[in-house]
C-alpha cells in the first residue's frame, strides 16, 4: 500500500463502472507520465491505481462477485505497466458511468 489515502466507504458506494472509470484516470495519468519521462508522477499514479484496484478487488471478493477475476487480471496487466491498451479498456467504464447519471 502507498501513502495515498482515500475514503474506502465512499469508494465502496460507487458503482463498478464509476470505480473502474476512476481507476482508468490513474492508469491514463501513469502512462502519460511515462511518455513524458516523469518518473515521480508515473510512480504516484501507478501506486494510486493499484490501491484503487486492490480496494475494488477486496470489495468484489467479499461479495463473491464473478467480476473479481476481471479486476484481478486488469491489476496484473497494470502492475506490469506494459500494455497501454489498458487506457482504452478503462475508458469504456468511464463512458458507461457517465451515461448512467
Amino acid at each position: 500500500m502507498s501513502e495515498h489515502v482515500f475514503d474506502r466507504q465512499k469508494w465502496q458506494s460507487l458503482t463498478i463502472f464509476e470505480q473502474m472509470g476512476n481507476i482508468g484516470a490513474e492508469v491514463g495519468r501513469a502512462f502519460a507520465a511515462r511518455r513524458r519521462g516523469d518518473t515521480a508522477a508515473m510512480t504516484g499514479a501507478w501506486q494510486r491505481g493499484l490501491d484503487l484496484l486492490d480496494a475494488t478487488a477486496e470489495q468484489l471478493a467479499r461479495q463473491k462477485s464473478p467480476k473479481l477475476r476481471e479486476v484481478l487480471r486488469a491489476r496484473e496487466l497494470f502492475a506490469g505497466m506494459e500494455d497501454e491498451s489498458l487506457e482504452g479498456y478503462f475508458m469504456w467504464f468511464a463512458i458507461a458511468a457517465r451515461r448512467g447519471r
